[in-house]
């Protein structure tokens, strides 16, 4: 049988008209907005009609940390849910949306693989309903007018050196991350140094994903700092009366997406936060219209256990007051054989010895969700065709030892049908009683939050504040901004924040370089290391892979 690629096979698939995959789950006509026939919106006031329903049980996809190799989270999350609609029970899946960085850069979409995607996956992955041109609309509207203000007069006495807003754009650009503009005479601005983020990177995404309806969303946005005075009195959007014309903006993305998977699932996609730099889970909204419509809503976070997973606990279930019923996490043979030591194109080999010494990875993520988080855990092996019986038993005897059950998970070649024994221990896992605690106390200080993820979820010694980031703690628990929970900026390719360190590491500190408070979605950022807010393309972009024939039909996306 020839290999189909990713787009191939949703290509070829036949799709529900999305009215009847919104009544399949009992949403009401009234609040499906169309976009064509395979595409919606869906008005949130249907939380409002729902309000007294019972929610169903919260699933968390979460997985190893990340290596070349590739893990298959959001491939597992859709051939789970897929999963529990073939044993029989009412699943929804809720996703966050892609970006088009990653989508032209290295990793390449995000909708899932083989038989076990979401569709149309072409458009989910590239302009799907506008929501990222929206909210880069709104960001961007707001640096506008902060500049303008400073150009008509500057009556709020704005430091032009403090501004701490940027511009943003939907794109792996590292030319822009630090630029100069205003120049020209004065007709053209004021001259300062300026810089983008990427569109997912913003504060407003991070808004828009945490905002629970339309005036919790104004409110958010008009509490965004963007710089400070000349007296250092920090200058919000609602200072700049910039937060109304920007909800306007936003009023229809704030609406979460409904969409398929490959076997008609129902699938809420909606907003797009990178978890490495921003909180990496999909919108309060399309997970409560999940729990409102589903028995079991499954949801992913972006990356690893130690960011994404974190982040869903500490920050967004704090937030909405969610509490999940169980926690997936993917993991694949060839991964933990990176982090034991074997190159990429060994991964293929039998190596035991490999494997022994990668699966500390694992085994720390799984300890970290059921003895920090205190939540039940089943580890999914996304099965390879080159692994082998032995490697899989020694990730069984492994997990056993810690009370955890080991799953495989075939649904990238069988979809559903590969995800049922995966669906049948996440069922048993939702009847079992748990004691969800949180990695820390809101009311710790800034630097003992920052030291209790450090300590307790990477397994660092300690961290570390540079001069500069223990000034701005001293100056943000001044504002009264210390009982924030914490958004750690860090790469995703280790626990540390150094992404040569594969496996477990021991003995190490984590550098915090910068603090600053994202006031309006209501967490202070830690930037460790050297992870970067604007992104930039590799050497060999996806881009040069993705094309379009005379009918309109796109190749290479995947």
């Amino acid at each position: 049988m020839a290999f189909k690629s990713d787009i191939e096979i949703a290509q070829e698939t036949k799709m529900d008209h999305i009215r009847d995959v919104a009544a399949a789950v009992g949403i009401d006509e009234k609040y499906v907005e169309q976009y064509g026939n395979y595409k919606a919106k869906i008005d949130y006031n249907v939380l409002t009609e729902c309000a007294g329903k019972p929610d169903g049980k919260l699933i968390l996809v979460t997985a190893i940390t990340p290596t070349p190799a590739g893990e298959g989270k959001t491939t597992t999350t859709v051939g789970l849910a897929d999963g529990l609609r073939k044993i029989g029970k009412k699943a929804v899946v809720a996703l966050r949306e892609p970006s088009l960085g990653p989508v032209f850069g290295v990793k390449g979409g995000a909708a899932g693989g083989g038989y076990a995607q979401v569709v149309p996956m072409e458009d989910i992955n590239l302009h799907f309903t506008g929501d990222m041109h929206a909210i880069g609309a709104a960001n961007n509207l707001l640096a506008a007018m902060l500049d303008n203000h400073i150009y008509q007069g500057n009556a709020l006495n704005i430091d032009p050196r403090r501004i701490t807003w940027k511009r943003c754009v939907d794109m792996n650009d590292r030319q822009l991350r630090f630029v100069t503009d205003g120049l020209g005479g004065r007709v053209n601005g004021v001259p300062r140094e300026d810089g983008y983020d990427i569109t997912v990177a913003s504060e407003v995404m991070a808004v828009l994903c945490l905002a629970t309806d339309l005036i919790d969303l104004k409110e958010r946005l008009g509490r965004i700092i963007v710089g400070y005075t000349y007296d250092d009195k920090p200058v919000t959007a609602g200072d700049l009366k910039a937060q109304g014309a920007m909800a306007a903006l936003l009023k229809d993305a704030l609406k979460p997406n409904l969409v398929q998977t490959l076997e008609h699932t129902p699938a809420f996609i909606h907003g797009g936060p990178f978890a490495n730099i921003a909180h990496g889970c999909n919108s309060i909204m399309a997970t409560k219209m999940a729990l409102k419509f589903g028995d079991y809503a499954v949801t992913e976070a972006g990356f690893g256990a130690d960011l994404g997973a974190e982040k869903f606990l500490d920050i967004k279930c704090r937030m909405a007051g969610l509490r999940p019923s169980a926690v997936v996490i993917v993991a694949t043979v060839r991964a933990l054989k990176h982090h034991g030591g074997v190159a990429k194109a060994d991964l293929g080999n039998e190596n035991l010895e490999a494997l022994e010494k990668g699966l500390p990875n694992l085994l720390q993520h799984v300890e970290n969700i059921t003895q920090v988080f205190h939540l039940p855990v089943v580890v999914a092996i996304n099965r390879f065709p080159t692994d082998t019986e032995a490697e899989l038993a020694l990730i069984e005897e492994k997990c056993r030892a810690l009370g955890v059950n080991v799953a495989l998970s075939e649904v990238w070649g069988k979809g559903g049908e590969g995800g049922k024994a995966l669906a049948e221990e996440v069922v048993r896992l939702c009847e079992e009683e748990s004691s969800f605690t949180n990695c820390y106390d809101l009311d710790l200080p800034i630097e003992k939050k920052l030291d209790a993820i450090v300590t307790k979820v990477y397994h660092g010694d300690k961290v570390e504040l540079t001069a500069g980031a223990r000034k701005q703690m001293k100056k943000l628990e001044e504002l009264g901004f210390g009982n924030l929970p914490i958004c750690m900026a860090k790469t995703q390719y280790s626990f540390s924040d150094d992404q040569k360190l594969l496996g477990a590491p021991r003995g190490f500190t984590v550098q915090v370089r910068n603090l600053k408070v994202s006031a309006g979605a209501g967490f202070i950022v830690a930037l460790t290391g050297d992870i970067m807010t604007m992104p930039g393309l590799p050497k060999v972009p996806s881009a040069e892979k993705i094309d379009v024939d005379a009918t309109g039909k796109i190749q290479g996306l995947f």
